[in-house]
C-alpha cells in the first residue's frame, strides 16, 4: 500500500509541476520581471505566494541566484516538482489517515480542496506580491499562511468525514478562524509598481495554483486506481 501511494503521489507530482512550470513560464514570468523595472533600490524582501514556488531572485550582491534563462526556468522546474511531491504526499497521508480514498471519481475535490486550503485562503490574507511591493515580516507571514492552510483543511476534512450539521457548523468556524485573527500587514510604504500589474499578478498566481491542485488531484487519483489495480 505505501509503495503504491509513494510511486502514485511521484507521478501526480511529476505532472502537476511540469503543468505548473509551464504556465509560470506563460502568464507568471512577464509579469514579474515587468515589476522588477519598477524596483528602484532593491532593498525591498519580496514574495510571490506562499506555496507557490518560483525561482529565488534577490537583490544582494554576495547571494547566489540562478542566472536569467535556462538556468532559472530549471530552477523552477525542480522547485515545482518537489512543491508538487510534498503536497501529494500531504495528501496521501490525509486520505491514509482518515480513511478518505483518492480515485479519479474523488481527485478533483481533494484537487478543490487543496487549491481552497492551500492558495485561496491564505491570499484573502496575504495577497501574493511582486517584486517591490512592501510585505509583512517574514517569520508572521509564514506562520499565518500555515495557520491559515491547516485551520481551512481541517474544515474540509471535518465536513468530509463525519458529514452532520453540527461538522459543518465547526467547519465553517475552523475555515473563518484565521480571518478573524487576521493576518499580518505589510508596512505602509510607496511602491512603483502600477496596481494593474499587480492585480494581474494575483489573478495569474491563483490561476496557476488552481490547475495544480486540480492536475495534482486528478492525476493522485488517475495514477493511485491504476497501480493498486483499481482496490481502494
Amino acid at each position: 500500500m505505501f509503495r503504491n501511494l509513494f510511486f502514485a503521489a511521484i507521478l501526480a507530482a511529476l505532472c502537476a509541476g511540469l503543468l505548473t512550470s509551464v504556465l509560470q513560464q506563460v502568464r507568471l514570468t512577464p509579469l514579474i520581471l515587468a515589476a522588477e523595472t519598477y524596483e528602484t533600490t532593491g532593498g525591498h524582501e519580496h514574495t510571490h505566494a506562499e506555496g507557490e514556488a518560483v525561482a529565488p531572485h534577490t537583490h544582494e550582491e554576495d547571494e547566489w541566484m540562478p542566472a536569467d534563462g535556462v538556468e532559472r526556468t530549471a530552477y523552477t522546474v525542480l522547485a515545482n516538482l518537489l512543491l508538487g511531491a510534498g503536497f501529494a504526499f500531504v495528501m496521501a497521508a490525509v486520505s491514509l489517515v482518515f480513511s478518505l480514498p483518492i480515485t479519479p471519481g474523488t481527485g478533483l475535490l481533494w484537487g478543490l480542496g487543496g487549491f481552497a486550503a492551500f492558495s485561496l485562503a491564505p491570499a484573502l490574507g496575504l495577497p501574493p506580491g511582486l517584486p517591490g511591493m512592501p510585505i509583512a515580516e517574514t517569520g508572521a507571514r509564514q506562520l499565518w499562511w500555515a495557520f491559515a492552510a491547516v485551520s481551512t483543511g481541517a474544515g474540509f476534512v471535518l465536513i468530509a468525514k463525519l458529514r452532520t450539521w453540527w461538522a459543518a457548523v465547526m467547519a465553517i468556524a475552523l475555515i473563518a478562524l484565521p480571518h478573524l485573527v487576521g493576518a499580518p500587514q505589510p508596512p505602509i510604504e510607496e511602491t512603483g509598481v502600477p496596481a494593474g500589474l499587480a492585480a494581474a499578478f494575483v489573478s495569474a498566481v491563483l490561476f496557476n495554483a488552481a490547475a495544480f491542485w486540480v492536475a495534482l488531484g486528478l492525476a493522485y487519483g488517475y495514477f493511485n486506481q491504476r497501480i493498486s489495480g483499481g482496490a481502494q
